[in-house]
């Protein structure tokens, strides 16, 4: 029986509907895309939307060196009211309410927000404890406590703020704006805010509006790829997302077949390498005087 010539390979940039897991957009693309190798780039939870990077076929094997790039999201947190889960779909934790306070205020008590900090993930996170996924504890009903991770907050603007009632509760609504490295709990940001202030607050929106250099802007709904299934081809992905290399024919050869070249002199990579035609190779990495191929994209 003959196989399935592989379709064409690149991503995808999904803007997710709330309400659906990543999972879900990966199931749908598999459909739309007619394969199975289709991944994503860094889950978004269920509540959550936004960008969320999809690779199809070969731009699989480059999501990997994607995972990491910084985040940017705008976000609601409720300031007044804690939950378990840190986000609105979990069970109230605490009430202590949440006087109004100017926009100045609010900038200064997320100070030490910003910057390189250690950051406690939420407890119903994916993060494994002793083997075991933290949000599966929790669900059983066992406390997690998870250890800090370093984390980097580049920007957190605090754009507005307004009173509101949670459950005869007078709490604070509170729009921010959020650039971040990869791992960064936008909840986790929500919680600590709230005890900055002496009281509680979770996340009730989050929108990713971008990964690394893809945008909201260049992305597209669900309804409109079940319309016209649209790919941004790997190649064309590389070059937004990697400083490029452009090979001779002599060293594209030996770069497809795993062989390392003289150094880019590009930095220590992932540099994107394309061939004279412009089909993207591989992506590669200096390692003292040579290149050396970090994953082939070829075939």
């Amino acid at each position: 029986m003959k196989s399935r010539e592989p379709g064409p390979s690149g991503l995808v940039i999904v803007d997710k509907p709330a309400g659906m897991t990543s999972h879900d957009v990966v199931s749908r693309i598999r459909r739309l895309a007619g394969t199975r190798r289709v991944g994503h780039a860094g889950t978004l939870d269920p509540m959550a939307t936004g960008v969320l990077v999809i690779g199809v076929e070969r731009a699989t094997r480059m999501l990997t060196y994607l995972v990491g790039a910084d985040k940017a999201y705008s976000a609601t947190m409720r300031l007044g009211v804690g939950t378990i889960t840190d986000d609105a779909e979990g069970e109230v934790s605490a009430a202590p309410g949440q006087a109004e306070l100017s926009l100045a205020e609010l900038d200064a008590a997320a100070q030490f927000l910003r910057g390189s900090i250690q950051q406690v993930p939420s407890s119903v996170s994916a993060i494994k404890k002793d083997g075991k996924r933290a949000y599966a504890r929790v669900r059983e009903g066992e406390e997690v406590k998870l250890e800090p991770r370093p984390v980097t907050v580049s920007a957190l603007r605090v754009l507005a703020a307004r009173p509101v009632q949670h459950e005869g509760v007078a709490a604070l609504d509170v729009d921010v704006d959020v650039v971040c490295s990869s791992g960064t709990y936008i909840r986790a940001l929500a919680r600590d805010l709230g005890a900055a202030l002496g009281s509680a607050g979770h996340l009730t929106a989050l929108r990713r509006t971008r990964v690394g250099p893809y945008r909201l802007e260049g992305s597209h709904t669900l309804p409109a790829l079940e319309e016209s299934f649209r790919l941004l081809p790997i190649a064309d992905a590389a070059r937004t997302a990697f400083t490029g290399r452009d090979l001779t024919e002599d060293e594209a050869r030996k770069l497809a077949h795993g062989q390392r070249l003289e150094a880019s002199e590009l930095g220590p990579g992932p540099v994107a390498a394309f061939a004279p035609d412009g089909s993207l190779v591989a992506l590669i990495a200096d390692a003292g005087l040579t290149a050396r191929p970090l994953v082939v994209l070829t075939g």
